[in-house]
């Protein structure tokens, strides 16, 4: 048996895989809630707003949120 004699018969499978065809879990209901919760109370304005003065305002990229 010689090295690569297969190669034509058998190819690589594809390495990337585009997360909108992963599978997603149903979810938890506890988490689900918690997470209706901190958006009706704009919980992410709050916390950006006070750990703002921890960010430079014109340096490097911009921040992502806490």
């Amino acid at each position: 048996m010689c090295m690569g004699t297969r190669q034509d018969q058998e190819q690589q499978e594809e390495l990337w895989v585009p997360h909108a065809v992963l599978p997603k879990g149903a979810g938890h209901p506890f988490y689900q809630r918690l997470n209706e919760l901190l958006e009706e109370s704009r919980f992410d304005e709050f916390v950006e707003g006070r750990c703002r003065r921890y960010y430079a305002a014109k340096r490097g990229r911009p921040s992502l949120a806490p």
